[in-house]
């Protein structure tokens, strides 16, 4: 039983060993047990906090997260905790919600598993500091800076989300250190190395395998991704207007219908291109006569020699690029340089960037900053020719002294 609160604040009673205050929260009676003892010091820290829950009932400030807040022992604390998530179970619902591919979907979970869902997984997402984020990323033996920035920005965007749907008031990765990514090198093939390869596909690849030849050849003289030109169909070609549509991409061995960039793009083709695709043609015709192949049509341009309507993942193009590669004694880069030699092409031969970068997908500021070293090769001595050949003395420049 309390005692008779004689000489108290208003709403402080004694309850035992503790303070108890009283005050009316959405048109109810409450009472709340403190930790302060009945001395007169503890008196005054529980009128102060009755104060402040009177203060925030009067500007209709209380929720019932402040109010868990100020009375972590209370049932309203208890429910709150019970109605928040764990990171594990929160991050498993903000995936699911997404919208994605699922080679991007996987690549999201391998992140999340691999790096945080050890330490984190069932700790409840409010209850996650900043410090408590750095003690874990302390422990991690990280493989890379791209690897340690790429692991935080994916669990920052986690937390964006739940700041956006109430469960906390900030998101506890915005101080922490992001390391800045360091730039990939483009690393291109030149012209003459592009033309090397092609020929020596198409003179060493027998019947249906000369598909791999036309496919570096497109790759090599439109600049898209490797992904891009195996998901293209035939009815992604528009041999009137001269253009392919870039509308799907192959992905853990099937055809996603979208881009990296979320944006279907139009491709001009140049001559090579349109090589590229006769060749194709000439081949598809071949299937189509053949009766005992397994699959005599296939709506993909680049259907592949050994089975299959599209090429299903890039080992198999990749291991006739690295044969043709070693035969020529070329330093050996990626498939996907092929890309990076047709921007740089383009650039030599000073075509616009903004036509450029339409044709890869890119804008043009992520053209101008990856490719900035081959605009100014391509530039420099056009610039340096400006300078007139001759500069005359300016008239006011100081006459020398000859007694000097």
């Amino acid at each position: 039983m309390a005692r008779k609160p004689v000489g108290l604040p208003p709403g402080i009673e004694i309850r035992g060993d503790s303070l108890r205050i009283r005050f009316t929260w959405n048109g109810e009676r409450r009472g709340e047990t403190l930790a302060h003892p009945p001395t007169a010091q503890g008196i005054r820290a529980a009128s102060r906090v009755r104060d402040q829950v009177v203060n925030l009932i009067r500007h209709d400030l209380l929720d019932d997260e402040k109010y868990a807040e100020l009375f972590p022992g209370s049932e309203v604390a208890r429910r709150t905790a019970e109605s928040i998530p764990s990171l594990g179970a929160y991050t498993q619902m903000w995936l699911d919600s997404r919208h994605i591919v699922e080679g991007t979907r996987n690549n999201y979970k391998s992140v999340f598993n691999i790096y945080w869902m050890p330490y984190l997984g069932l700790r409840r997402i409010d209850m996650i500091t900043p410090t408590m984020l750095r003690g874990v990323i302390s422990q991690i033996q990280w493989t890379s800076v791209g690897v340690k920035r790429n692991a935080i920005i994916k669990l920052s965007s986690v937390f964006k989300t739940a700041v956006l749907d109430g469960l906390i008031a900030k998101n506890p990765t915005n101080s922490l250190d992001k390391p800045r990514a360091v730039k990939k090198v483009v690393d291109p093939y030149t012209r003459a190395e592009a033309e090397a390869i092609i020929s020596h596909l198409y003179a060493t690849l027998q019947k249906y395998s000369q598909i791999y030849a036309a496919f570096f050849e497109f790759c090599f003289f439109t600049g898209v991704r490797p992904g891009e030109a195996m998901g293209l169909k035939w009815e992604d070609i528009d041999l009137d207007q001269r253009s392919a549509t870039v509308r799907r991409i192959i992905v853990n061995r099937a055809p996603q219908e979208r881009t990296k960039t979320k944006h279907h793009r139009v491709v001009l083709l140049n001559e090579r291109a349109l090589n590229a695709i006769n060749q194709a043609q000439r081949m598809a015709t071949l299937r189509r006569m053949a009766s005992k192949s397994a699959h005599p049509t296939s709506p993909f341009v680049f259907q592949p020699s050994k089975g299959g309507l599209w090429i299903n993942e890039p080992s198999v193009t990749i291991r006739h690029f690295k044969s043709a590669l070693k035969a020529l004694n070329i330093r050996e880069r990626r498939q996907y340089d092929t890309r990076h030699t047709y921007a740089t092409m383009c650039l030599m031969s000073g075509m616009n960037p903004a036509f450029i970068a339409s044709q890869l997908g890119h804008s043009v500021e992520m053209l101008l900053s990856t490719y900035a070293k081959w605009i100014s090769s391509s530039s420099d001595w056009r610039e340096l020719e400006k300078l007139p050949p001759r500069v005359e003395l300016a008239q006011n420049w100081p006459k020398t002294d000859d007694r000097a």
